[in-house]
Parts: C-alpha cells; structure tokens; sequence
C-alpha cells in the first residue's frame, strides 16, 4: 500500500505554547471525530490491519465490554448527524464500505468507522488503567505490553513522563467531564511513512536526517462516557512528508527538535 498521507495539519504542536507545555490540554471545541483528506487512505488500511494483525491492535480485559459498547453507542449516535455516513444495522462510511454493527465486538466495530485509535481507561483504585483498545496506528508503543497499566506505566520509558507529570495527568483524567472534554499533541520525525508503526520499550526508533522523513503528528482527545465513567483517549494521526512542509515550518521543527534533544 502507498504512503498515507495529509496535505496539511490544522495546528502547529512543535511551536505553539499551547500545546509544547507539557502536558498542554485545553478545552475541545466541536466535533472529537475528525474526517480529512487521508479517510479513504487511512481506512483503507485499517481494514487490512485489521484483517492480517487484529490480535495485536485489537484488545480488551475481562469488565470492559460496558465501557467498549458505550463508546460505540456514542459514535454512532455522531455518525448520525454527519450526511456522509448511511446508518442502519449495517453502517456505510463515506468511502463506500459498509460494517456491519456488532455490539458483541464492539472496539472491532469501532476500528472500521472512524480514523481514531481508541484507548479506554478506567479508575482502578487511585489510578486510571488501559483496559481496553483498538490501536491499529500506534506511534512507538504496543498494546500488548501496555494493556492493564495505570497511566504511568503506559507512559514507561518517555523520560519526560515524571511522577509529577504523571499526578497532573492523573487529576487531569478525574477531573474531565463528559460535556467538557479536551486535546493535546505531539510530534516526532519518522523515517518510514508507515501508519502501523509499533514499537517494543526496549527498541529504540531509528530518526531521519534533518528535513527528510516524514512528520508525524496526532490530535489526542480525552473523553469521559456519561454512564460508564470511563475515560477515552481518541488519537487522531496526521503524516506529512517533510518536504511538502514549508520553509519555516522545517526551520521552525528542526529547532525544537534541537531544544528537546538538549534535554536529558
């Protein structure tokens, strides 16, 4: 399959203060379901993920099936309003490819309608844990290894993911509410334009030449399901190639990616 890629991002997570303060949430404004110019592409190859390796971005632990199916109720009930989706027991995307509605696989359903990655976290004592996911495009983790981890766990090994930073994000996930959630972003310059990119803890990611590779850049949304409780962390990818980018937008990443390689 060819690269999958977007003519643009909507935001600038490697200079705007907004988002470079870690951990740099703020208020979502409209929709949390994105739809851009990568959909056919990137569904396309959620579909062939999901068909050759769904044991790997497809998981859930033993009580997340109520969370899981308020997640599908909830996107479905989004779908409805968008004109570009037919809804029934079957539901037809904008590309033309109808998925069937199983509620029994509920993050399977989930994977084939929407661009998202979804992550699900519930509250197990102090600390909210990675019960559930469908991760088709991690960035440099997997599932495997993070499934059933508290938040500063999943975090292990970014060593800007402090304990400190770990309490805020922690307050950050008791405090979000369902009428109010919230987005962050990162970034980070990849050699290979794979969406599919996973990553054990103990691999390092091989890094391209300065202005070469491809940018890599996800809108992450934190929402709260009204009924189950649970918290959901919505990623949204973005992969541009770097010499499609800018001048300034170049000139601009190559120096915070100076400043953050001066950080031990």
């Amino acid at each position: 399959m060819p690269p999958v890629l977007q003519s643009h991002v909507p935001f600038r997570a490697w200079d705007d203060p907004a988002l470079t303060r870690l951990p740099g949430t703020q208020p979502l404004a409209g929709r949390w379901i994105i739809r851009d110019d990568a959909f056919a592409g990137q569904m396309a190859a959620r579909d062939q993920i999901l068909a050759e390796r769904r044991g790997e971005v497809i998981a859930q632990r033993d009580g997340a099936t109520p969370a899981a199916r308020e997640l599908l109720d909830m996107v479905l009930a989004l779908l409805a309003d968008d004109d570009h989706y037919t809804l029934g027991d079957t539901v037809t995307r904008p590309d033309g490819i109808a998925v069937v509605v199983d509620r029994a696989d509920a993050l399977g359903t989930l994977a084939r309608l929407i661009q998202e990655d979804l992550c699900i976290l519930e509250k197990q004592g102090d600390e909210h844990v990675l019960t559930a996911a469908a991760l088709l495009f991690p960035a440099s983790w997997t599932l495997t290894e993070k499934l059933g981890r508290p938040l500063l766990g999943i975090h292990r090994p970014v060593s800007s993911y402090d304990p400190q930073l770990a309490l805020r994000v922690q307050r950050m996930f008791d405090w979000v509410r369902p009428d109010a959630p919230l987005w962050r972003s990162n970034w980070l310059r990849y050699v290979s334009p794979n969406l599919h990119h996973p990553l054990s803890e103990t691999q390092t990611r091989p890094r391209p030449p300065t202005d070469q590779g491809y940018l890599r850049t996800e809108k992450q949304m934190i929402i709260r399901l009204p009924q189950t409780g649970a918290v959901v962390f919505a990623i949204h990818t973005y992969l541009l190639a770097m010499e499609t980018l800018s001048p300034e937008d170049r000139a601009s990443i190559k120096r915070a990616e100076e400043l953050r390689q001066s950080f031990p």
